[in-house]
């Protein structure tokens, strides 16, 4: 993976490239895109869209070292850090086979100052031929182990550990929190915004689908393309599919944050609620009105704004000491 983009006020803004056919693009064709699109997502004009980081935020890239390779997070750490280790938040932004942590800079620095906590977004592999969904689950749950791991070394409390996704982000986040529970790393918390929580034949086959097939910021031929990237052939899709796992006990707490104009809203409902029944504490909150990623796109979503509160509170009140 290239290393993530950066910029400077006197950068030339990118232009964004026009979306491909999403039912015909070919491997070279998203390739050409995704890099085209997360230049544009870094670029300070996209700032209008995205949001500005908040000021009592410090951000920066670092490379962490995992098993075989090497990969950049983007660090957000409190201006004003207290006394003693911070809650750690390990973040994943959404996106598939686009996305970068920097489109999530106006939640993931608000966070820090706030909580405050130390927030580490995982610039994962991005979906692609040959870099299925798998990749960027075993990079988040690599950077989860990695960070707990070594807490002293980032200034950071492992018994107050958090995973946030978004979109593809949280289907990521998902499964690192299935994975965690495999491996007795114990979580405090998991918020999952807009999830896409079911990658298999059946990804679709709920009544959000087909109601908001075609909305401004998703539309299902892109959901067609990310469920025939994510698993390569002959792998079974519904173990990477949260939504098709037998047993969901034993989870961290839920925050599932849905906005109701979207193709996945039905994902994040059906999840909360598998997730109580097997006993896991979970909160559903719904935002009508949004579209897919609004927590992302607060210049043009206000929705945006009373959904970052309710995350904050949830994970004020989930890592406090």
């Amino acid at each position: 993976m290239s290393e993530p983009a950066t910029t400077t006020a006197a950068s030339v803004t990118p232009a964004r490239p026009t979306a491909p056919d999403w039912t015909a693009v070919t491997d070279a064709e998203l390739r050409a895109y995704s890099e085209a699109e997360n230049r544009f997502r870094a670029a300070p004009a996209a700032r209008a869209m995205t949001g500005e980081p908040d000021p009592g935020a410090v951000i920066g890239w670092q490379d962490v070292d995992l098993p075989g390779r090497r990969l950049p997070v983007r660090v957000y750490r409190p201006a004003a850090a207290p006394d003693g280790p911070l809650p750690l938040v390990v973040h994943v932004h959404g996106g598939g086979f686009v996305g970068t942590a920097v489109q999530c800079d106006w939640t993931s620095s608000h966070l820090a100052a706030r909580l405050p906590a130390l927030v580490v977004s995982v610039e994962h592999r991005l979906l692609a031929a040959g870099t299925p969904l798998a990749h960027a689950v075993d990079d988040a749950w690599d950077v989860l182990r990695h960070v707990t791991g070594q807490a002293a070394e980032w200034g950071a409390d492992p018994a107050r550990t958090a995973l946030f996704g978004e979109s593809y982000g949280g289907l990521v986040s998902a499964l690192v929190a299935l994975r965690a529970r495999e491996a007795g790393l114990p979580l405090a918390a998991q918020v999952l915004v807009n999830p896409a929580l079911d990658v298999s034949a059946s990804m679709l086959d709920h009544p959000s689908a087909a109601e908001h097939a075609r909305t401004p910021t998703l539309d299902v031929d892109v959901l067609h393309l990310v469920r025939r990237l994510a698993t390569p052939p002959g792998a079974d899709p519904r173990a990477l599919s949260p939504l098709h796992t037998p047993d969901l006990g034993g989870l961290p707490p839920a925050l599932v944050v849905i906005p109701t104009q979207d193709p996945l809203a039905d994902h994040g409902r059906a999840y909360a609620t598998r997730l109580r029944a097997a006993g896991t504490p979970t909160r559903l909150n719904e935002h009508p009105g949004a579209f897919h990623a609004f927590l992302t796109m607060p210049g043009a979503s206000p929705q945006a704004f009373a959904a970052r509160a309710e995350i904050t509170g949830y994970l004020r009140t989930a890592l406090a000491a």
